[in-house]
């Protein structure tokens, strides 16, 4: 071997993390003029796992790990060196160009058999695993302290036949157990999300406010029923809500007040849009329900707009019929392209979250759909879906972190 043949070293370094490790074994390769080609480190409870590939020449290769050596016996931290050849690096830096994917687990609580089972699936479909993150605080081990989300960020990689192989497996994951699983391609489009628009009754509040009108007008049971059927997608939703809002004639105006301050909010509804507002998102209700009940939230939560259907008044009681176009599931879908024109915006960009049938062409029009706390047809239709935790949950499939948006 020739002295000035390149030589391509990898080391792992594994130990208690120590303030200035990563400083001291850069500085022994940037004095002998190493060039690193690539470097990650994670850290789980004061333990360094610490990994650099780097390129140097035989010349140099040896007294570079010989003070490497020396210098890991100093700190007390495990070192291992690995040869790497040429054709090895070629082939690694050619599977970088595979497709990425992100994998998202959320629950109240996340157990190994969760994991096992996921990983079993990535392993599964030939994907490989490049990085595991966790996206919620760390778990105290007093359970009257613990946060009420958990959730854990596969980074995996790899070429797939069948995308919705593993997405349907994935989802079948969630009905076993008390875990939400979303599954997204990596790319600019996930990293640059800027709007999102959600349905109002069942998602944003915990309740359908035709049903809440309905018993102050005593045709509760009537409505309810009709309600049911369209979330189902038995009936037309036009069909349904014309219906609906006849049974609601001579029911005094005054009640929606009382009706609005004592709306049962979704649980994380509070917290979701204050990050939303700090990281830039903005926020739309499109809602087959009222705009007076989308105004009342828009003034309590600061949604940016809110498109939803107004009901027809004279002389201070409800007629029975409504003004305007009806805003239903087609209508949705078109709301949320004319936002994203307006904000200048790619569609991939938006975001869609609802629980009814008449939400499914808003959810697949969206860059990213969720289904929330949804009726069975609809969260068997969407890409993703959230079913064990609030509305705060959305925050981990856009890729947010605690640490950093809690403490922004």
């Amino acid at each position: 071997m020739q002295n000035n043949e390149l030589e391509i070293i990898q080391i792992n370094i594994s130990g208690e993390d120590k303030p200035g490790l990563t400083t001291a074994l850069t500085d022994i390769l940037a004095h002998h003029d190493a060039f690193i080609l690539d470097i990650g480190q994670s850290n789980i409870h004061r333990s360094l796992t610490l990994g650099i590939l780097f390129l140097t020449t035989s010349e140099r290769s040896g007294q570079i790990m010989k003070e490497l050596l020396f210098k890991a016996s100093e700190m007390n931290i495990n070192i291992r060196f690995t040869p790497i050849t040429e054709e090895e690096y070629s082939r690694w830096v050619s599977g970088q160009g595979k497709n990425r994917y992100i994998i998202t687990l959320i629950g109240r609580k996340l157990t190994a058999g969760h994991i096992a089972r996921v990983t079993q699936a990535i392993y599964d479909e030939g994907l490989n695993i490049d990085d595991i993150s966790r996206l919620s605080g760390r778990m105290p081990l007093d359970e009257n302290e613990r946060v009420p989300n958990t959730s854990i960020e596969f980074s995996v990689r790899g070429y797939l036949e069948d995308k919705s192989r593993i997405q349907n497996r994935l989802m079948e994951l969630t009905e076993e157990g008390e875990v939400d699983i979303s599954f997204q391609k990596d790319g600019i489009f996930r990293r640059s999300r800027r709007l999102i628009c959600f349905d109002m009754d069942s998602t944003l509040i915990r309740t359908e406010v035709i049903d809440e009108l309905a018993d102050r007008a005593g045709v509760g049971a009537e409505v309810r029923d009709i309600t049911e059927r369209a979330m189902r997608g038995e009936i037309d939703f036009r069909e349904s809500f014309t219906e609906r809002v006849a049974l609601l004639k001579g029911l005094d105006v005054n009640v929606m007040e009382d009706i609005a301050i004592n709306l049962p909010i979704t649980e994380g509804l509070d917290r979701m849009m204050t990050i939303l507002k700090r990281v830039g998102y903005k926020t739309a209700i499109l809602s087959g329900g009222f705009t007076y009940f989308g105004n009342y939230l828009r003034s309590r939560f600061g949604f940016d707009y809110v498109y939803a259907n107004e009901l027809e008044v004279e002389n201070g009681k409800l007629t029975g019929r409504y003004t305007g176009e009806i805003v239903d599931g087609k209508r949705k879908a078109e709301l949320l392209r004319l936002l994203c024109q307006f904000e200048n915006i790619d569609i991939q960009q938006s975001v869609a979250v609802g629980d009814g049938a008449n939400d499914l062409q808003m959810l697949s029009t969206a860059g990213l759909g969720i289904a929330f706390h949804a009726k069975p047809k609809v969260r068997a239709t969407a890409r993703q879906s959230i079913s064990t935790v609030g509305l705060d949950g959305i925050l981990y499939f856009l890729g947010l972190k605690d640490s950093w948006v809690d403490k922004a």
